[in-house]
């Protein structure tokens, strides 16, 4: 059977869809659409109804209206003031445009009307038993919905009329009512609202969870932190970003550009991660920005190109240090290797020496030299393990440790790295330092570094650290063993001429802002400066004393410049620049003393002259020993009294000599600490020049370990004691026969000005300490008693004295 054609005025709708069995109300503006509206209330008052594609078009055409639609009734009809229509329509069944009339004033069209396609199923039932069940349950959940609409609306028992109703007052979009309006089966259509209604309550539920979720946080936190985790919640659940996070989208630039290790990419991400979920104003939010800051800003792969021309390098290294041919040839060495294999492990150097002789300065002028940045960290007083690893992240204000603070420094992995005072480092409750140094200084593991706070293992391997020292002692055994050492000794008095000249002076000139012609100093005061003003092994206090004469100099010149006339600074004008002198120049003795031997010394700051005091004095044979020396010196004293006293009666000294004195050995600047074996023939010589009154030669120093036998045993620090030898004014110095290899790496120079005599016994040092015109008659021919016949003979010297007094 044909279904009969309807010719009907047609009016298109703007974002709405109208269903059959609805009422609605419509306001009508357009020119056409009144033309419409009024020719169809003017006859039977059916009218046809579709929407337009697009809501933005005033004057749709055919193919911009959609074809299925509804035919409507026309129940109301009210014109307003502005000319405008509101009508309220009804809608009948739905209908497919067939085609379009010809009409100038608005759209006439043929429709044919749509019959339901109704299946009355045991699925159809279901369906809408379902529909009504989710419908019940949406109303609750959306407070937005017309509760007596909802409650007509599950009274109906129709199910066509159900469908079309409930599409209507559902909140769906134009495409998906319209949809609706096309589908002809019912059951699909209860398909379509019944996903929609389930769709629309597990979205609802979501919202709840993430209510109830923030409701539970924000008892524990306050307002602000609550509002922040809300907009949290929602966005995870949407899978959206926050917008307007600049920070954050900065950091993500710099892990974006920042070449990391693969290890460290996938940490730095999931901490970005974190820190995106957190709230800005939180406190480990400030925690994981830092973390993700220090990653980012250490080098992982930046590095500085090597310049090895070893011509260059040793030209600039003798240019800013003048003499340490041993450091600067042992660096040539290790760059020499380097350009032959272009890769070696970063060596450990330690540069050992007195203050002031340029250890620091060396390291700075070796980065300098070969292209490299420098770093320099002291460790002099460093007692916390975790100033060298880091501290952990869970404490607050936690930090890398100094060694990767001087990488970030750096900013490359193969800076030279200086760690100044390495003996300084002491040890309490906190840790041991020296014991973190030891994985940072050892070239089979710093490859793999592992700083608390990173906790990722960073290279160290091509790292060059320099370390500088002024004694080993003080250095731990298994710290020690990782480096290579190097000693840098003190200068000689040439040397500082040398340096004062060609370093230290013009240094001090232009740091004073003056030039060569207005501090015209002899070289002769300068040697004075040395001798009189300073005494050290470096040149430190050197530079200070030039310094306080440009100071002096400069004031001259800043209160009248053109009037200054420059006055020759020789040594009469040091007094008026520099005072009285410090020092007097060599604190040997003015002539042979009785009871007094010169001794030589090594400590942290070069060597020293030692002088040694005996006295004799009527007494009961005690032995007093003062100075403020150590238990290791006191043994040195009561083992030369021990050799005095074998060597009694080849010395002309009656047996029971020490029963009726006693002997004081003192060593002046009590205040001092003193200690070690090397005064052990320092303190025999003053003994016996005391017991014999023969005075010991002034110009005589001597340095070795004394035994029980009388031999000469080796010591340490030659150089240092042979320079202070010279400072002095020693002419002889006896040292014992077992060091004569280290007088090979003794500079000549220092050797030219000095008479080193190599002495195996304790004799040859009396024969040749002692002021004798002949020494070969110093020891007597003496039978060597048994010591039980001298003590058999003491008995009966006691028993013949006890008689003679009864």
């Amino acid at each position: 059977m044909e279904t009969q054609l309807k010719t009907l005025p047609l009016l298109p709708l703007r974002e709405i869809v109208i269903f059959p069995n609805t009422v609605v109300p419509l306001f009508i503006g357009r020119a056409k659409s009144i033309l419409a509206i009024e020719k169809a209330y003017a006859g039977d008052k059916i009218i046809f109804l579709s929407a337009q594609k697009d809501a933005k078009i005033d004057n749709p055409t055919e193919e911009e209206i959609y074809k299925v639609g509804t035919i409507c009734r026309i129940l109301q009809l009210l014109k307003l003031p502005d000319g405008t229509l509101k009508i309220l329509v009804e809608g009948l069944s739905r209908g497919r445009i067939i085609r379009f009339l010809e009409n100038v004033d608005f759209f006439m069209v043929e429709v044919e009307p749509k019959t339901e396609l109704l299946e009355n199923d045991v699925e159809s039932i279901a369906l809408f038993k379902l529909c009504k069940e989710s419908l019940e349950e949406y109303s609750n959940y959306n407070k937005k919905l017309n509760l007596d609409a909802v409650s007509n609306l599950l009274e109906i028992e129709d199910i066509a009329e159900f469908s079309d109703r409930l599409a209507a007052i559902l909140n769906l979009k134009l495409e998906q009512k319209q949809k609706l309006l096309e589908t002809i089966s019912v059951k699909k259509r209860l398909e379509i609202l019944l996903n929609y209604l389930r769709g629309e309550i597990e979205v609802i539920k979501t919202e709840a969870r993430i209510r109830e979720r923030v409701k539970k946080q924000m008892e524990k936190t306050q307002r602000d932190y609550y509002l922040q985790e809300q907009m949290k919640a929602i966005q995870k659940e949407l899978g959206e970003r926050e917008d307007g996070r600049k920070d954050l989208a900065e950091l993500e630039k710099r892990i974006k550009k920042k070449k990391l290790p693969k290890e460290v990419a996938a940490i730095v991400r999931k901490e970005f991660n974190k820190l995106s979920m957190m709230s800005p104003m939180s406190a480990e939010a400030t925690v994981v920005r830092n973390y993700i800051d220090w990653l980012l800003s250490l080098p992982w792969y930046e590095k500085t190109k090597d310049n090895i021309d070893l011509e260059k390098v040793e030209i600039l290294l003798n240019k800013n240090h003048y003499g340490l041919e041993k450091p600067k040839q042992r660096i040539i060495e290790h760059l020499a290797v380097q350009k032959l294999t272009k890769s070696i492990k970063g060596p450990i150097l330690c540069f050992v020496g007195p203050p002031g002789v340029g250890k620091t300065s060396l390291a700075k002028s070796i980065a300098e030299a070969i292209g490299r940045r420098f770093v320099r960290l002291s460790l002099g007083g460093v007692r916390d393990e975790a100033e060298i690893r880091g501290h952990r992240r869970t404490y607050v204000g936690a930090l890398p440790g100094k060694i990767i603070q001087g990488m970030r420094k750096a900013g490359t992995i193969n800076p030279v790295f200086c760690l100044d005072e390495v003996d300084k480092i002491g040890m309490d409750f906190r840790g041991d330092p020296a014991a973190a140094l030891l994985e940072v200084l050892d070239p089979e593991q710093n490859f793999a570094f592992q700083d608390h706070y990173l906790e990722v293992p960073y290279d160290l391997s091509k790292v060059l650290f320099i370390t500088t020292a002024n004694s080993l002692y003080t250095i731990p055994a298994p710290l020690l063993d990782r480096m290579e050492i190097i000693e840098i000794p003190g200068y000689t008095e040439e040397e500082k001429l040398e340096i004062a000249r060609n370093y230290l002076l013009p240094r001090q000139l232009s740091a004073h802002g003056l030039k060569p012609e207005m501090v015209p100093i002899t070289e002769k005061a300068l040697l004075e400066i040395i001798r009189r003003y300073t005494r050290e092994a470096g040149v430190r206090n050197l530079e200070r004393e030039i310094a306080n004469i440009c100071r002096k100099i400069a004031r001259e010149v800043a209160k009248n410049p053109e009037e200054f006339k420059p006055i020759k600074i020789g040594v009469s004008k040091l007094e008026k620049f520099l005072g009285v002198p410090k020092y007097r120049y060599g604190i040997a003795e003015e002539k042979p003393q009785v009871g007094i031997a010169t001794g030589l010394a090594w400590t942290e700051t070069g060597g020293a002259l030692l002088q040694i005091e005996a006295v004799i004095m009527p007494g009961k044979g005690n032995l007093q020993i003062t100075g403020k020396l150590g238990e290791v010196m006191q043994e040195s004293v009561q083992a030369a009294m021990s050799y005095v006293r074998s060597r009694a009666l080849q010395l002309g000294l009656p047996l029971d000599f020490y029963r009726k004195i006693d002997i004081h050995v003192h060593v002046p600047e009590g205040a001092i600490p003193k200690d070690g074996p090397s005064a052990g023939i320092t303190i025999a010589t003053a003994i016996v020049s005391a017991l014999l009154k023969i005075p010991v030669k002034n110009t005589v120093a001597m340095t070795g370990e004394i035994t029980l036998r009388g031999r000469v045993l080796p010591i340490g620090g030659l150089k240092e004691k042979l320079l202070a030898a010279i400072r002095g004014g020693i002419k002889t110095v006896l040292i014992p026969k077992e060091n004569e290899k280290d007088l090979k790496e003794i500079n000549p120079k220092i050797l030219k000005n000095l008479e080193v005599i190599l002495v195996d016994n304790v004799d040859e040092v009396l024969k040749l300490a002692l002021d004798l015109q002949d020494s070969s008659k110093l020891f007597k021919e003496a039978p060597t008693l048994d010591v039980w016949e001298l003590v058999d003979l003491q008995q009966k010297l006691a028993e013949k004295t006890i008689a003679l007094e009864h």
